[in-house]
C-alpha cells in the first residue's frame, strides 16, 4: 500500500467497522452478532492502526495516541465477538475504558469536524459510565440497554466523522496534484 492510500484503506476501516458494529447490535442469531462484530473488531483496528501511524509520523502525537488507545480498546472488545454476552463482560468493560479514552483524545483535535466534537466526548463519557459501572459489580453486557447500547450511535457518527476528514484529505489532496506527476516513496516522477 503506498503512503497517500493509507486515509482512504483507515476511513474504509472505519465506516466498515461502524456499520457492521451497527448492524451487529441488531443481529437475529448469536452466530450472524459474532460474525458483524468480529469483522466489524478488525476493521476498526486495521482502521486505527493505520491513523495512529499516519498522525504519528506527521508529528501529531495527542491525535496518533487518541488512535491507539482507542485500538487497544478495541482488541479487547473483538476478543469477545463470539462469546456469551454475560461472559464478555470482563473485557468488555475494559475496552469500553480504553474506546472512552482514545475518544476523549482524538475528539479534542481541532481536525476533527465540529460534530465530532461533540458526539466523540458524548461516546466517550457514555463508555465511561458503562466501564465504571462493570468494574463497579452492575451485571451489564455488550448489548444492555440504557448503556452501553444507546452510547453505539454516537461511536457510529464519530466513526463516520473521523472516516470523513481523512477520505476528504484524501481528496484534496489529489486534486492539488498534477494529473501527469505520480509519488513514489516520497520522490515525485514524471
Amino acid at each position: 500500500m503506498r503512503d497517500e492510500q493509507v486515509p482512504r484503506v483507515a476511513a474504509a476501516g472505519l465506516v466498515i467497522g461502524a456499520l457492521l458494529g451497527m448492524a451487529g447490535s441488531f443481529a437475529p442469531t448469536a452466530a450472524l452478532r459474532a460474525l458483524a462484530w468480529g469483522t466489524d473488531g478488525i476493521a476498526l483496528v486495521v482502521g486505527s492502526a493505520l491513523l495512529g501511524l499516519l498522525h504519528f509520523r506527521r508529528g501529531d502525537v495527542r491525535l496518533a495516541a487518541g488512535f491507539l488507545v482507542f485500538l487497544a480498546g478495541e482488541t479487547l472488545i473483538v476478543s469477545g465477538s463470539a462469546m456469551d454476552l454475560a461472559a464478555s463482560a470482563p473485557s468488555f468493560a475494559a475496552g469500553t475504558g480504553l474506546w472512552s479514552a482514545g475518544l476523549a483524545l482524538v475528539s479534542a483535535s481541532p481536525i476533527v469536524p465540529r460534530l465530532v466534537r461533540v458526539t466523540g466526548p458524548i461516546a466517550a463519557i457514555l463508555f465511561a459510565v458503562t466501564a465504571a459501572a462493570i468494574y463497579g459489580g452492575a451485571g451489564l453486557t455488550p448489548l444492555s440497554e440504557p448503556l452501553p447500547f444507546y452510547a453505539y450511535p454516537f461511536l457510529a457518527v464519530t466513526l463516520f466523522g473521523w472516516a470523513s476528514v481523512h477520505w476528504r484529505s484524501m481528496a484534496a489532496a489529489d486534486a492539488r496534484r498534477p494529473a501527469d506527476v505520480a509519488e513514489y516513496g516520497g520522490v515525485r516522477a514524471r
